[in-house]
């Protein structure tokens, strides 16, 4: 998963990558506020992690400009100095989703980050299949069915059409797939990912008359919409 981490201490951000790092996870480090909330308008992580007290604007005053317009369900943890009960209430109805006071040890932070992130895109290791409809993917095989029917797809796109899934109704930035797909911290070419997008929109079928809608964000990304009826999560195997 991508996770912006908002942490001023040079230690502790380190000391954060290489607990997150080491479960698979790919960090973008912010010493200042200000400077994620820049990020935030032209790209999507899967979780924040956030200090109070930090340079420009604080960790509350990201948060609040967060949830002001941002997507609702981005998980936010707050993992700060300020252990006051008041700030602790404060935070969580403001919208945050967990709170830790430091000193963390990495393995409960870490445990923490799991458990966030299985509540928000209900994903495990021990996930063997995630249904979104009628749209089933076997992610021990990376295989995808419509409808029963295999829909023969390389890597790279049933990852890309995993990814677009799991924050359907949601934009997804260039600089996310990159990460997420092809394993880049930079874009690739624009016609590579283009191209992929176009292969996952025909080989799944998803157009406005199969009840998708899948569209380019000039300038963003991509996003992928549910336009004939809700798309309800169904249980996830294991």
């Amino acid at each position: 998963m991508r996770i912006a981490i908002l942490e001023a201490d040079v230690d502790q951000a380190n000391r954060l990558n290489e607990a997150l790092t080491t479960s698979g996870h790919i960090c973008h480090f912010f010493a200042a506020g200000d400077q994620l909330v820049r990020r935030l308008r032209r790209e999507t992580f899967d979780l924040l992690i956030l200090e109070w007290v930090v340079p420009g604007m604080s960790g509350e005053e990201v948060l609040r400009w967060l949830r002001q317009n941002v997507t609702k369900w981005l998980p936010v943890l707050f993992v700060t100095s300020r252990s006051r009960e008041s700030d602790i209430v404060s935070i969580l109805n403001m919208g945050a989703d967990d709170y830790l006071v430091k000193p963390v040890a990495m393995p409960i932070l870490s445990a923490r980050v799991e458990t966030l992130l299985r509540r928000a895109y209900a994903v495990s290791p021990a996930t063997t299949k995630a249904m979104f409809g009628e749209i089933e993917f076997n992610l021990e095989l990376q295989q995808v069915h419509v409808n029963g029917k295999n829909r023969p797809v390389t890597q790279k796109e049933f990852a890309l059409a995993l990814l677009l899934f799991r924050n359907i109704g949601q934009p997804v930035s260039r600089a996310h797939i990159s990460e997420a797909v092809w394993s880049q911290t930079n874009d690739i070419p624009s016609r590579t990912m283009d191209t992929h997008v176009t292969r996952v929109r025909s080989k799944l079928g998803l157009r406005p008359n199969s009840g998708y809608r899948l569209s380019c964000l000039y300038g963003y990304g991509y996003r992928l919409d549910a336009i004939k009826e809700e798309i309800i999560m169904e249980p996830l195997s294991s």
